[in-house]
């Protein structure tokens, strides 16, 4: 057997292996994601602006919200971030196998390696928009006074909105899953092919590092946009007789092209590249090196039983 063990684990450890890489990403990385739904949800450029970048959003933050706002609302991600990232690895698996059996390859090439991810993305996308939709409307600076909380958020929302408003967003979150982990998965698979075959945990790790950063960076590249309109379609909260202005993900982007301009289609893709890049690779470093115990402990009880 080669030194890199790939032995296929049961669908149980790979939902926990994700959980576990999920929760480390966004301990360690979400006062960034603060900073780029402020960004986001800022209509206007220049001196209009409240936030002139990553810096001043974080200094404006702590100065005069405190630093404990850099965290506010992580409760709606921790809790969200656990079947997220399962979903997202464990789907991305169990697609990678149906996909190998339906085209009847044993490996996964490039075009499938996209269409793979991008299934997961899509997998995923159907158990994250309410806990996004809590999280994005807890970051709103607008609405500090009206929640003080994520239940708080949920009984509001279903209260005035109805039931359905926790999935507001649902079409954006679409393409923002699919685009990203089309992106991350798709690259990944490329980096891994390009570099030097791992021969032990060491040489392994910092493979999963390298092609877990770029595909965060690329898949972080191709899906902001996405991202924007999202966050504006979730933070927007239903009003009586009023027309949503942002409501569908492609009419929404016509809107914020045509009034803000196309760099406004980027806003907040600075500290959503510093999150994800990095933040693609302890994903995957965290994922294989759990994987890998799982497997361990796994197959030498299964040698113990047999």
């Amino acid at each position: 057997m080669s030194a890199i063990d790939t032995r296929p684990l049961p669908f149980h450890y790979q939902f926990l292996a994700g959980a576990v890489a999920g929760i480390s990403e966004i301990l360690t990385m979400y006062p960034l994601d603060v900073v780029k739904t402020r960004i986001q949800l800022q209509v206007g450029s220049g001196t209009a602006a409240e936030y002139s970048g990553v810096v001043d959003c974080f200094t404006k933050i702590i100065k005069n919200e405190g630093p404990a706002t850099l965290y506010r609302g992580i409760s709606a991600p921790i809790l969200m971030e656990a079947p997220k990232r399962a979903t997202k690895f464990a789907a991305n698996d169990s697609w990678g196998a149906f996909w190998k059996k339906t085209f009847g390859v044993d490996k996964l090439n490039q075009s499938l390696a996209i269409l793979n991810g991008a299934c997961a993305g899509a997998t995923e996308s159907f158990i994250v928009v309410p806990f996004e939709l809590i999280k994005i409307r807890l970051q709103d600076k607008s609405k500090a006074s009206v929640y003080n909380g994520p239940v708080d958020v949920l009984v509001k929302t279903v209260k005035s909105e109805g039931l359905l408003a926790l999935y507001n967003g649902l079409e954006a979150t679409l393409w923002r899953h699919i685009i990203w982990n089309a992106g991350y998965f798709g690259v990944i698979f490329q980096i891994r092919d390009l570099l030097p075959e791992a021969q032990d945990n060491k040489q392994k790790t910092f493979n999963d590092l390298i092609s877990g950063m770029l595909g965060g960076i690329v898949g972080t590249a191709l899906n902001t946009p996405f991202d924007v309109v999202k966050s504006r379609i979730q933070s927007a909260s239903k009003v009586e007789g009023q027309a949503r202005k942002y409501n569908w993900a492609w009419p929404s982007l016509g809107i914020v092209f045509r009034e803000e301009g196309f760099s406004a289609l980027y806003k907040g893709f600075l500290p959503k590249v510093l999150r994800l890049g990095p933040g693609g690779g302890i994903l995957l470093v965290v994922y294989t090196n759990c994987m890998d115990y799982f497997r361990k402990s796994y197959y030498n009880d299964a040698g113990a039983k047999a």
